[in-house]
């Protein structure tokens, strides 16, 4: 498999947020919200932008707390946490005033019955003016709006949307390294939407096509590959 990263309707989408809000009149507030089903490509999609444009990423947890929340920043930063949040919410101010960089909290479902670690976030891009990114599942939306003073600075929303056909032509095109013909695609659409899914089963499809020497693969070779990925993954299921 080919090591790009695909550029999706999505992930073309979220980009223009981001240059949005880095590029926002004064006075607009600079919070941005990421959200979608799950599968679709979010976190690979944050992962990519923060390595090439030198954000802060923290991966929200279950039960995080404030303190916990801080630390994590801090120690993005560079930084030793202080044992008091206090002076951690300092040092994070004092350190994205001197030298901005945009902080995006993915998984943020964890944390939207969490009030004061919200707030928490609000606070740090209030005091530093810096653009923050919530990125969540389906129901993010829905769950931050209860939070007014914090969703009031989301100036920009992106969902990420199931893969449309052409979505799926071009992930194809550019990771596998085996041709799959038209109807073959056409089988890859129908049943899965999901880039996990989509790249075990390009993933498969080469190392059928390696073991047997071809150089396509059709749609009747690719069910066989479908149909051990749906067993696979069955298994997982009745294992949890």
């Amino acid at each position: 498999m080919k090591k790009v990263f695909v550029k999706t309707k999505n992930v073309k989408n979220f980009i223009t947020m981001m240059n949005n809000l880095q590029q926002r009149a004064d006075g607009v507030p600079g919070m941005g919200l990421l959200y979608g089903e799950p599968g679709l490509g979010k976190t690979q999609a944050v992962n990519w932008w923060a390595m090439k444009n030198d954000a802060i990423v923290v991966r929200c947890s279950n039960l995080m707390s404030v303190r916990w929340l801080l630390s994590e920043v801090v120690e993005e930063l560079g930084e030793m946490p202080y044992y008091s949040t206090a002076e951690s919410f300092k040092l994070i101010v004092q350190k994205l005033i001197n030298d901005p960089r945009i902080i995006i909290f993915d998984e943020i479902d964890y944390l939207t019955s969490e009030h004061n670690v919200i707030e928490t976030i609000r606070d740090i891009h209030d005091k530093t003016n810096v653009p923050v990114v919530l990125v969540g599942m389906a129901q993010a939306n829905t769950r931050l709006i209860r939070y007014k003073h914090l969703y009031d600075r989301i100036s920009e929303i992106v969902r990420f949307e199931p893969f449309t056909k052409p979505d799926l032509n071009q992930i194809l095109k550019e990771l596998a390294e085996v041709e799959l013909t038209d109807c073959a695609i056409k089988y890859i659409h129908s049943k899965t939407n999901r880039f996990r899914q989509i790249v075990k089963i390009i993933n498969k499809a080469e190392m059928l096509a390696k073991a047997n020497g071809l150089t396509t693969i059709d749609e009747i070779i690719l069910k066989e590959v479908v149909k051990d990925e749906t067993t696979d993954n069955e298994a997982a299921e009745a294992s949890n």
